[in-house]
């Protein structure tokens, strides 16, 4: 059995008589979320989400459930109620685009009964200044949760981070809290781990301390301030190894640090039916948007807290929603339906395909070589720059920016946008800008052979393709995998690639700027042992990654930048309407797309 694992209701192996000696006194109900990634409505399809009426679809979250669970309980335990969340709680749907506006999110929260949040890395998603910025908008307009990151530093010698700092200073964002409930003094503080900073690179020059330093200094301060319950919002997660034991960041913290009663875990999106139990540390953790929320209860037996039972309450079509809070996400929705989809064009509630099959990439956990969703995201980006750019021979998407799935059912823009809706260019409107370099056939190889190693250590990384045909024998060591490449032209045949060094035909190879961005560093990550070399069509080397970025329309001042989500939409409503509806249905080739990455052992 795993020794992590910790078994609800204990106790009731101890012997009754013993059990019902101990005195019971205070109780405390934590309701926790996280990675929430702006889920303000419940998916999927938007077309079939209710959440004022129960038992008529099939969607799962939306803040109006969540509120009607958090309404639930509080009426039934009185004060003895808390609710947090463990970051992450932006970026992700169409509603993380006008937060810089009029900072929305929070105040909503906070009206919801939220009142501790801890802020992740995809906070950081618009840099430091950008979410300072939303955070005090947010202020303005309102009240919003206590905002917590224990283990921020910041860099004196940069003024990049000092809008973030100023925060701080004010006492919107605090390293350590403590909230009296039911008579309980209950110690809060946050941390964002380690992997979580590593794909937080816009949050720089402000940097994240090691973790246990900051759990130890925060305990040691809330327990001089006589805090009798330390929870730690946790952004850095947990994982099953192989061997089928639970590892990972918050693992490491509970056997590490003393004091801490509770972990609220997030980042790894992982979905938790039961606590685990580390040393004297109970670990919980939700899943992600919004589908669950947790269900913390600790009673006091003879002067100590103790874990007295957990559960996920599902946030479906059971839960009726809170018709305030949805009439404030309807008015909201209105703003960005206003200011981001009608100049271009797009009207977000409309039906754009019908699909009579699920279109899946699950980074955690989830068959990726197989995946039919990732194959159909980089063929429309394909088929978006060949058909409104100025064309490509290979386009690439990677596993860690593909968000959700599309369902069965009627989609519109606004479920179209989850799928990629991370990254923001310089054009103010949301989505990393596409971006082309060249390369040669050698060096096409071997970043194909890089990202197949990459992604075994790194699921995010897996990578999918459309314009290319590679054959591999996964047995093979590094640079030694690739046996044969063929281009796919438009007509579909395949064209081989020659990888000899001594070749310097160029090939065109596009995908968003964040991502080719790792084909600039590939020397450096690789120590000097693998070396390629981004280049111009003419073949100069690229000196600036943003100078590859392409325009959409040369004509127009300044460059026009292409989106992945708005590819996505141009290629989905392309698609054939065979029963004259007005309603494009999804390519019956994607139930099952043949693999691009073919697995050969010779």
């Amino acid at each position: 059995m795993n020794k992590y694992r910790l078994l609800l209701f204990v106790s009731l192996l101890i012997i009754p008589a013993l059990l019902f000696s101990r005195d019971e006194g205070r109780k405390i109900i934590i309701l926790h979320s996280n990675d929430m990634h702006s889920r303000l409505e419940g998916y999927s399809p938007s077309t079939e989400y209710s959440p004022l009426t129960i038992n008529d679809d099939l969607t799962v979250g939306g803040f109006s459930r969540i509120a009607g669970i958090i309404d639930r309980e509080k009426s039934l335990n009185a004060d003895g109620v808390l609710v947090v969340d463990a970051g992450d709680f932006l970026m992700g749907t169409v509603f993380h685009y006008m937060e810089e506006y009029n900072g929305f999110q929070l105040r909503l929260m906070k009206e919801m009964g939220y009142e501790v949040v801890a802020i992740g890395n995809h906070e950081f998603d618009y840099g430091s200044s950008k979410l300072a910025g939303i955070i005090g908008e947010s202020v303005k307009n309102g009240s919003i949760p206590k905002l917590m990151l224990s283990n921020a530093e910041f860099d004196k010698d940069d003024p990049g981070d000092d809008e973030f700092e100023a925060l701080f200073n004010k006492g919107v964002i605090v390293r350590t809290s403590i909230i009296e409930r039911a008579g309980v003094r209950i110690g809060f503080f946050s941390l964002l781990g380690k992997d979580a900073d590593e794909v937080a690179p816009l949050a720089k020059p402000l940097s994240f301390g090691k973790q246990i330093k900051y759990a130890k200094e925060a305990v040691r301060k809330l327990k001089s301030e006589n805090a009798e319950l330390i929870i730690c919002l946790s952004h850095s997660g947990i994982g099953m190894g192989k061997n089928g034991e639970w590892s990972g960041e918050d693992v490491k913290l509970a056997e590490k640090v003393k004091g801490i009663d509770l972990i609220i875990s997030g980042h790894t999106h992982t979905t938790l039916r039961e606590p685990l139990l580390v040393k004297e540390t109970a670990i919980v953790q939700t899943g992600a948007e919004g589908r669950n929320i947790g269900r913390v209860e600790l009673i006091e037996r003879d002067g100590k807290f103790e874990l007295d039972s957990y559960r996920l309450i599902p946030v479906n079509d059971e839960v009726a929603g809170v018709k305030s809070v949805q009439d404030k996400i309807e008015k909201q929705k209105e703003l960005v339906a206003e200011k981001l989809f009608k100049p271009l064009g797009y009207n977000l509630t409309a039906p754009l395909v019908k699909s009579a099959f699920e279109l899946i990439c699950d980074e955690y956990g989830g068959d990726l070589p197989n995946s039919n969703l990732g194959p159909m995201v980089a063929d429309a980006i394909r088929a978006y720059i060949n058909n409104a750019g100025p064309g490509t021979d290979i386009t690439m998407v990677a596993t860690g920016v593909i968000r959700d799935r599309i369902a069965e059912g009627v989609l519109t823009i606004q479920d179209v946008f989850r799928i990629m809706s991370l990254g923001s260019g310089k054009d103010n409107i949301p989505g990393y800008p596409l971006a082309t370099v060249y390369l040669t056939g050698s060096e096409l190889k071997k970043v194909v052979e890089i990202l197949l190693v990459a992604s075994k250590s790194k699921p995010s990384n897996y990578c999918y393709y459309s314009g290319i045909e590679v054959g591999y024998n996964p047995d093979k060591g590094l640079l030694r995998k690739v046996n044969t490449m063929n281009i796919i032209d438009a007509e579909g045949n395949k064209l081989p690639v020659d990888t000899d060094r001594r070749n310097n035909k160029l090939y065109s190879v596009s995908a968003n700027a964040y991502m080719l961005e790792f084909i600039g560093i590939i020397k450096k990550t690789t120590f000097g042992l693998v070396n390629v070399l981004p280049k111009n069509s003419d073949g100069t080397p690229v000196s600036n990654m943003s100078n590859s970025i392409i325009d959409f329309d040369p004509a127009a001042e300044g460059i026009q930048e292409g989106k992945e989500w708005i590819a996505m939409v141009e290629f989905l409503k392309s698609m054939d309407d065979s029963n004259g509806d007005g309603i494009a249905e999804l390519d019956e080739f994607y139930r099952k797309p043949p693999l691009r990455i073919i697995p050969v052992n010779q």
